[in-house]
């Protein structure tokens, strides 16, 4: 079995160490670009509906302020009605799990694997296997989770 394991590793090895690695990364930066591509879009996308969000804010507060005026109007007294809105920001609330929680799971999953294949004592190099995938991946997690700005 450990003999089948080191074959295949060492063929995916030799086969992940192939001579065209210009073709690889043109074909690595167009996807690159489509990404970029996809993301900027997707900043517009949310760019407009906050305008939106905003403007029907506007219209309300609009609305309010002459509904306000007509009372103020009707009850033939001269009042002066001052309206001062505060900004809320807007904070979203993020969902699902964060790449930290994420890179734990995967760790842990294929680090128990890992560890059946290579201990003949099954419970052992599985349980081994699976603390050090779930730190491995944990810390790579953390470090996403600090780029993208989720955990400080």
């Amino acid at each position: 079995m450990k003999r089948l394991l080191i074959m295949v590793t060492l063929a995916a090895g030799l086969a992940a160490c192939n001579s065209n690695a210009n073709s690889n990364a043109g074909a690595l930066q167009t996807t690159q670009r489509y990404k970029d591509s996809l993301k900027l879009d997707s900043f517009k996308r949310a760019e407009a509906v906050s305008a939106e969000i905003d403007r029907r804010e506007e219209e309300a507060r609009l609305a309010e302020s002459e509904k306000t005026a007509a009372v103020a109007r009707s009850a033939s007294k001269q009042t002066v009605v001052h309206h001062t809105y505060a900004a809320t920001p807007a904070t979203t609330a993020k969902k699902g799990w964060s790449s930290a929680a994420k890179g734990a799971a995967i760790g842990a999953g294929a680090g128990a694997v890992t560890g059946i294949l290579v201990d003949k004592k099954d419970g052992r190099g599985a349980v081994i296997g699976g603390v050090v995938g779930a730190g491995t991946g944990y810390v790579i997690g953390r470090s996403k989770d600090k780029k993208t700005g989720r955990a400080q």
